[in-house]
C-alpha cells in the first residue's frame, strides 16, 4: 500500500519526525532557513499534508497549489497567523496547532528577560567581555528593584497568568488588560484589571502577551509608549508587529522609557543594520522563549499527532478550525 506524502519544512526533533515516518513518506527541508515562499509552494504539490513553521507563508495560493488530496496542515507553533485558515476550512482542511505546551517555558523566559533588563547582564556581561571590568562601581550599572515593583500584563491568557504567578514571588503589584475579565484568576494571582492606558501609566514593567490581530498591530505605538514611565521597562514574547519598532526606537533612544527586552521583532529576523541594534538600553533575542529540550520535543509530538490524526480521517488533537466537522463529518473531499 502506497504511503500518504508528507512535506516538513524544517528539521523538528526526531521524536515528533519518527512518527511520521511511521505513517509516510516525507521529505524534510534540510537548510536551516526556510524555504522561500515559491519553493515551498512547488515542494507542497500533490503532497497529502504539511508540517509547517511560523515561518512559513501559507496563503490562500499555496493551500490551492497543493492539490486537492491535501488531508491537513499542521503547524509546530501555539500561533497560526502565517496561514491564510479562511481558506483552509473552505477547502475542507483542519489546519492543527500546538497550543498549552509551551505556557511555562514562555512565562519563564519573559521573567528571565524581565530580571536581565531590571539589572542590566547584557550590558555587564558585553562590559566584561571587553575587559572594561576594572573594579567594583558603586554607581555602575544600576537599575530599578524588581521587588515590590509594579507589573503590568497585556494579554491575561494561559502565558500572561504564568508570568503573574511568577510575579507573586517577587511581592509585585500585578495590573492586567484583556478584552475580557478574568474574575478567578484576579483571585489566584491578586492581579487587578485596569484599562490599557492606566496599566501603561502606573506599571514599572509591561509585558505583553497578546496575540497578534488588526486591533493589536502596533498597539505599541508613540502615544502608549510616551505612557509608560520614564523608567519603565517594556518586555515582549508575543509577537513582533505588537510594537512599532520606529517608535519603540524613538522612545528608547530619547530615554522615553528606560529599556526593552525583546524575544520577537519586527521584521523577523531583525535586519543587522536596525536602528535598535544600535542601542545599550535593549535585549534581543532571537525568538526562543520556547526553546527548552522539554517544550520543543513536546511541540514536534503534538505537531506529528495532529498530522497523522489528519492523515487518518480522524478529528485533530488540537484544531483551529473544528467548522470542518460540521455536522459531525470529518472532510475527506477537498475540492
Amino acid at each position: 500500500m502506497t504511503k500518504p506524502r508528507v512535506f516538513v519544512t524544517r528539521l523538528i526533533p526526531e521524536n515528533g519526525l519518527e512518527m511520521v515516518r511511521q505513517e509516510a513518506d516525507v521529505e524534510v527541508w534540510q537548510d536551516p532557513l526556510p524555504p522561500p515562499y515559491e519553493t515551498l509552494s512547488q515542494k507542497a504539490q500533490g503532497m497529502d499534508a504539511l508540517l509547517c513553521l511560523l515561518t512559513d507563508k501559507i496563503d490562500a495560493n499555496l493551500i490551492s497549489a497543493i492539490g486537492p488530496q491535501v488531508k491537513v496542515i499542521s503547524q509546530m507553533a501555539v500561533g497560526f497567523d502565517n496561514i491564510d485558515v479562511p481558506a483552509a476550512t473552505a477547502k475542507g482542511i483542519p489546519v492543527g496547532n500546538t497550543p498549552g505546551v509551551l505556557t511555562d517555558t514562555t512565562a519563564d523566559f519573559a521573567w528571565a528577560l524581565l530580571m536581565a533588563a531590571a539589572r542590566r547582564v547584557v550590558e555587564g556581561d558585553k562590559f566584561a567581555r571587553a575587559g572594561k571590568w576594572k573594579t567594583w562601581g558603586p554607581i555602575d550599572f544600576l537599575g530599578p528593584d524588581v521587588t515590590g515593583a509594579t507589573l503590568g500584563i497585556i494579554g491575561f491568557g494561559r502565558i500572561g497568568q504564568g508570568l503573574a504567578k511568577r510575579a507573586q514571588g517577587f511581592d509585585m503589584r500585578i495590573l492586567y488588560f484583556d478584552r475580557r475579565r478574568h474574575p478567578e484568576a484576579e483571585r489566584k494571582y491578586n492581579a487587578e484589571y485596569a484599562d490599557l492606558n492606566t496599566l501603561l501609566c502606573a506599571a514599572d514593567f509591561v509585558s505583553l502577551h497578546t496575540t497578534l490581530s488588526q486591533e493589536t498591530y502596533h498597539l505599541m505605538n508613540d502615544a502608549r509608549l510616551k505612557l509608560m514611565k520614564p523608567g519603565g521597562i517594556l518586555i515582549n514574547t508575543a509577537r513582533g508587529p505588537v510594537v512599532d519598532p520606529e517608535a519603540l526606537y524613538r522612545a528608547l533612544a530619547s530615554r522615553t522609557i528606560a529599556y526593552a527586552a525583546l524575544d520577537v521583532t519586527e521584521p523577523e529576523p531583525i535586519r543587522p543594520n536596525d536602528p535598535l541594534l544600535t542601542l545599550d538600553n535593549i535585549i534581543i533575542a532571537p525568538h526562543i522563549a520556547s526553546a527548552s529540550f522539554q517544550t520543543r520535543a513536546k511541540m514536534a509530538t503534538m505537531a506529528a499527532a495532529n498530522l497523522i490524526a489528519g492523515l487518518r480521517g480522524d478529528r485533530l488533537p488540537n484544531c483551529v478550525n473544528p467548522q470542518v466537522y460540521a455536522h459531525n463529518q470529518i472532510c475527506g473531499s477537498h475540492g
